[in-house]
């Protein structure tokens, strides 16, 4: 009787024991860390953490600097409105560096969207709702023929990206003639492309709708990247595509839609350029694919995949901003602000890599 008793028992005593030794090791390596390393997994599972206290401290340090006009009104609306741009294609770049990939063409995408909306609504007669239709169609189609060359095609995304920012730049300045089409005239005929210029006063502050916009981008990208099976999707393909196949997840399916994505998000950033300078030109925006790559890496994503956040990119934008304007404020030469940013972008994949170091 008590030889059965002990057979029953026996397996879940052995998973008593498990559960037990798990947990004691657990705790011992809790206990074990050290305060440097107890931070380091924090700012791992906190991605955003690191911007937005180099942000905070930004803001602090140009504060003391400038003094009380960086705290007005006008100069915080002012660096919201100046990396709103930079920001939209930010989030677009950060759901391609999740999945451990990276999108030279961003830019390119962007004003090709807006310049085929300004020619569709002008040149042709396109109702205006049509031609911002037509230019995130176009959008979707450079993300999509970027996706399928680097998901099905199987080419390294840096080569893939970088020959179609050289060809979306080229139909670009091709089919516009290099021709700018005037505010006057998009104000006369199409003022809906002008939309997200326009603004709006929240108190003392004015925003334009570019702002706004943003900022509820942000809001879903994050929600999505945060709440939902297709986030995590992202992240795990990031993190370890092998693994992600191994676990249902089909990966190049996965990566032609992030990219497709990526191409209607920049497009929707090029309508918001037209509201941002007034006019419809083939030079504006050309240098977005190195601002967003900026902001997404002072922002803590990880350029390896599968580790970031879209709130640090906009944090990541905004240090940009902060600094841009504030040593403008200070009176010192606009090369101290590219000076000011490469220090970040090293500093940033610094701390990037000492992160993973202790958390791999």
């Amino acid at each position: 009787m008590s030889v059965e008793t002990t057979k029953a028992s026996g397996p879940q005593e052995f998973e008593k024991t498990l559960v037990a030794s798990d947990t004691s090791v657990a705790s011992f390596d809790t206990h074990s860390r050290t305060p440097l390393e107890s931070i380091q997994h924090r700012l791992h599972k906190s991605p955003a953490m690191v911007p937005l206290i180099i942000l905070l401290l930004s803001v602090i340090l140009f504060a003391i600097v400038v003094g009380g006009r960086f705290f007005s009104p006008f100069t915080l609306t002012l660096i919201l409105q100046q990396v709103a741009i930079t920001g939209m294609v930010g989030i677009a770049q950060t759901l391609v560096v999740l999945t451990a990939g990276i999108d030279l063409s961003v830019g390119a995408i962007m004003v090709l969207s807006s310049v085929v909306m300004g020619q569709f609504a002008m040149h042709y007669g396109v109702p205006a709702p049509l031609a911002v239709a037509v230019g995130l169609l176009v959008g979707a189609l450079c993300g999509f023929i970027n996706g399928i060359l680097i998901a099905r095609v199987k080419l390294p995304p840096f080569i893939v990206t970088l020959g179609t920012w050289s060809i979306y730049a080229a139909v670009n300045f091709i089919y516009s003639g290099n021709e700018t089409i005037r505010s006057q005239d998009l104000e006369a005929n199409a003022p809906l492309l002008q939309f997200f210029g326009n603004s709006f006063k929240v108190g003392g502050a004015v925003f334009t709708y570019g702002v706004l916009l943003m900022l509820v981008m942000a809001a879903i990208a994050w929600y999505v990247l945060n709440h939902t099976a297709w986030g995590r999707h992202v992240y795990a393909v990031g993190d370890d595509p092998e693994a992600a196949e191994l676990s249902g997840v089909r990966v190049d399916r996965m990566l032609l839609a992030v990219y497709t994505l990526t191409g209607i998000i920049c497009a929707i950033a090029g309508w918001a350029l037209i509201g941002r300078i007034g006019s419809v030109s083939p030079q504006a925006g050309q240098f977005e694919n190195i601002n967003s790559i900026t902001a997404v890496v002072i922002g803590g994503t990880s350029l390896f995949g599968g580790r970031g956040s879209i709130l640090g990119t906009i944090f990541g934008a905004l240090i940009v901003g902060v600094f841009a304007l504030g040593l403008r404020l200070w009176g010192t030469d606009p090369q101290w602000t590219q000076l000011s940013v490469g220090a970040l972008i090293i500093v940033a994949v610094g701390i990037d890599q000492w992160i993973r170091k202790i958390s791999a």
